[in-house]
């Protein structure tokens, strides 16, 4: 039995070569850039693999990388049963560098933080549950099962590694990604991105939204009514602006998961312009169904569940153009749900007012019940070490790098009420909260593989 005291010296023995490892990988700028020739996703996303896997060689691990570039992995152990840690390599680029307190891809530490892009996404809690099984390690723990580390290069994409992944290699049989919160996401809504679209038979030329997953906050109407606009506005209570050109719905921007805490400048846009008389397939569709519901009750009624609870909609972005009208939507549904229930309800009220369903992309949900020997022994591990036993698991709409395989959860590294930094200007860690996530993490893994 692993003892947490001689786990905890263990880790604070090797924490500098944790400190160093992650400095070496942070300094490599690993985001897309497929136009590198030889490389699917870039030449320095094939360095970031390379590197991760030179460290674990250097800790004793047995390593394998994929010919063409995808993925790469690290196992320890024995035995026909494999748990699985899944992170990933690829980052986002780095944006205004005048915004950061140090170069990006030049990780310091100060004041008890490490800066720098990847270091909280996702390339610090990787290599903190890495170091986690090399304290088990020198600590002569034996593992039954195998601990296989699989390091993806295009999460922050299309998740084509992990395709590539599957197709070709042994999936274990559970596992976690270090790629979310603590103490655990046990439930992650099924995310559906669709386009509407028909031909438009209007005199209206409208481009707004930016994004599937963002609820709107500008949406323009530059026709020839701004007066009948600006009066319509007014009496819905609607906030806008205007200058010569054009009249600016305004809303509030928020994640489409928590699409009901927003305001959507489109929907809002679309319902004004019924108010003055013009008619097209999206207006109808927003008006007679939608209006500025949330949870689109009048298209899948009440749909929700105990696990995950209420059913997401959101339109991101509308465009019509000379020749057709298209809303793209975000849908996040319950759990325990059909996917093919969501479509057929969408399909049928789109055709209703002549719009034809497309699927955008899709990711499946993710469950796995709070009494599976998976979520009791991460939250038994993460109430043991950190004395939290208020916060519960958790249920979200969002999407986290766990989707990829079955039986795999979103645990860490991030603790209740910490800031999240990742994808912003100034990323960083906090150095003690990190080891205490590695000291979780070697627990967790040591009880999983008994």
């Amino acid at each position: 039995m692993v003892n947490l005291s001689q786990l905890t010296a263990e880790l604070k023995r090797i924490e500098s070569d944790f400190h160093q490892a992650l400095m070496e990988l942070v300094a490599i700028p690993s985001f897309i850039n497929e136009s590198d020739a030889g490389y699917p996703f870039g030449q320095s996303i094939d360095t970031a693999l390379k590197k991760a896997l030179e460290i674990c060689e250097r800790l004793g691990f047995r390593t394998y990388y994929d010919p063409a570039g995808y993925y790469g992995y690290a196992e320890i152990g024995q035995g026909k049963e494999m748990i699985g840690i899944l992170g990933h390599l690829d980052v986002v680029p780095a944006g205004k560098l005048d915004e950061w307190v140090s170069p990006p891809f030049q990780p310091v530490i100060k004041d008890g933080k490490m800066y720098g892009r990847g270091t909280q996404d996702d390339k610090g809690p990787t290599l903190a549950a890495l170091f986690s099984v090399k304290a088990l390690m020198n600590l002569g723990i034996s593992f039954d099962k195998r601990v296989r580390f699989i390091f993806g290069t295009d999460e922050e994409s299309l998740w084509r590694c992990m395709n590539r992944y599957c197709e070709l290699e042994e999936i274990p049989s559970m596992g976690f990604a270090p790629d979310s919160v603590f103490p655990i996401v046990y439930a992650e809504k099924g995310l559906l991105q669709v386009q509407l679209t028909g031909t438009n038979e209007s005199p209206l030329r409208i481009k707004a939204g930016h994004a599937f997953n963002a609820v709107p906050d500008t949406a323009s109407y530059t026709g020839s009514k701004h007066a009948e606009m600006k009066n319509a506005l007014q009496e819905l209570g609607y906030a806008f602006e205007t200058n010569a050109e054009e009249l600016v719905v305004l809303g509030k921007a928020v994640h489409a998961q928590v699409a009901e805490s927003g305001i959507n400048a489109i929907n809002r846009l679309l319902i004004t312009l019924k108010r003055i008389g013009y008619s097209s397939k999206v207006i109808g569709f927003i008006n007679d169904l939608v209006e500025e519901d949330a949870f689109a009750l009048k298209i899948f009624g009440n749909c929700e569940d105990e696990a995950s609870g209420k059913l997401k909609f959101n339109v991101g972005k509308l465009e019509m153009t000379e020749d057709m009208e298209r809303l793209s939507i975000d849908i996040r549904f319950p759990v325990t749900v059909d996917k093919q229930t969501i479509v057929s309800k969408l399909t049928e009220a789109g055709n209703r007012y002549g719009l034809e369903y497309k699927e955008f992309d899709y990711l499946k949900s993710i469950y796995v019940p709070k009494e599976h020997f998976l979520i009791k022994t991460l939250m038994s591990v993460y109430q043991d070490v950190t004395g939290d036993i208020d916060s519960e698991p958790i249920s979200s709409g969002g999407a986290t790098y766990a989707r990829a395989m079955e039986n795999f959860v979103a645990f860490g590294a991030i603790f209740p009420q910490q800031a999240k930094t990742e994808h912003q200007p100034n990323e960083h860690i906090e150095l003690d909260k990190m080891f205490q996530a590695m000291v979780i993490y070697g627990k967790a893994i040591y009880e999983l593989t008994r």
